[in-house]
């Protein structure tokens, strides 16, 4: 008898608490989802590209409701590539390739990676900024920061000193990030971030305009010490603005909606903040995550990726002299992704969605 060798799933799926009770009750249905959070981290979010264009280019384009996108730093451009077009997935292959056409020379300064920062930008959205703010479903919140004290500083040795403060304070609980930084929402003035107001940081919310559209974007991913900080968002309080995964990496956030929040990331689990990567006792809140249903690529699927591994910034480094090598490496990770999204479309044609699902 011949053995029967399957595929294994390119995807790990898992459900918070209620999420699952859900889906145990009914199968997931397009007007389920009300939130799409957006993580943090680079390049990493090339290699969820096709699983993107599957749920925004496929799945999500009959919604009716609205759907509020939130997003930190990559996640934030990630979300306003597909909010802009009619052709989200014309708009996610637009942002890999200009992501993965970019080249840094050893020891570039923050203020040119800032720079080919806001090109990009101008690129990928340039004269679609109208369309954006007026899409039919889609509700844009771009998540930032805002610096207090030695944050606050551009220069190397100020920074340097704010953010080992940061990292100490953080390794004793993150409350304490609040004497470092303010978690602020740009959002859609049309909705407001459903996120709960009883959250543990002070928070300001600014509605998103034509006129703060790219600065917000632009400090949404500015990485100390690796981009210049953003000064003044236009119709925000005065002050510096950073990435917003330093204090939100993953989005581990109280979210306030009537239905599912999919989570499409690039790991299985939920990292509360940027200074947490390191800590592995520091995880997402259960009770936050309740209703967040995450999608995710198998241990299985990395392994067959060139590296073994999503893209990441720190190829910028492996590769360095070899761009060439960094790119075909992507593209081929980018390429492979077609899985994930296919995958989940076929979990949920066939209704085996539930089966593959694990508690989160």
């Amino acid at each position: 008898m011949t053995a029967v060798h399957t595929r294994a799933p390119a995807l790990t799926i898992r459900a918070g608490r209620r999420a699952l009770e859900r889906l145990r009750q009914k199968p997931l249905e397009v007007s389920d989802v009300h939130v799409v959070p957006g993580a943090a981290g680079g390049p990493k979010a090339l290699g969820i590209s096709g699983l993107d264009k599957a749920i925004f280019g496929e799945w999500l384009a009959g919604a009716e409701q609205e759907i509020a996108l939130i997003g930190s730093s990559i996640g934030s451009w990630r979300f306003a590539a597909v909010a802009s077009s009619d052709n989200p997935r014309a708009q996610l292959s637009k942002l890999a390739e200009l992501y993965t056409q970019q080249r840094f020379s050893k020891g570039v300064s923050a203020e040119e990676v800032s720079r080919k920062s806001v090109a990009f930008l101008q690129e990928l959205l340039g004269g679609r900024e109208d369309y954006l703010l007026a899409h039919p479903v889609y509700r844009l919140s771009v998540v930032v920061v805002r610096s207090l004290g030695l944050l606050q500083h551009d220069s190397k040795g100020r920074l340097g000193m704010g953010l080992m403060s940061a990292i100490s304070a953080n390794m004793l609980s993150r409350r304490h990030l609040s004497r470092f930084m303010e978690r602020g929402f740009v959002h859609d003035a049309r909705q407001k971030t459903p996120i709960s107001t009883h959250a543990e940081f002070p928070r300001h919310e600014v509605a998103l305009t034509p006129d703060n559209l790219l600065s917000a974007l632009l400090a949404s991913a500015s990485i100390p010490m690796v981009m210049s900080a953003v000064h003044n968002i236009p119709g925000a309080p005065a002050g510096v603005y950073r990435d917003g995964g330093l204090l939100d990496y993953h989005l581990d956030l109280p979210y306030e909606q009537p239905g599912i929040v999919l989570y499409p990331h690039f790991t299985d689990r939920v990292v509360p903040g940027w200074f947490d990567k390191t800590l592995p006792w520091r995880k997402g809140d259960a009770t936050r995550l309740q209703d967040v249903l995450l999608l995710s690529p198998s241990r299985d699927y990395l392994d067959a990726l060139p590296d073994r591994k999503l893209p990441d910034r720190k190829d910028f480094e492996t590769y360095l002299g070899d761009d060439a090598g960094r790119e075909k490496s992507w593209r081929r990770a980018i390429a492979e992704s077609d899985r994930l999204g296919d995958e989940f479309l076929e979990l949920l044609a066939t209704g085996r969605l539930l089966e593959q699902v694990q508690p989160l």
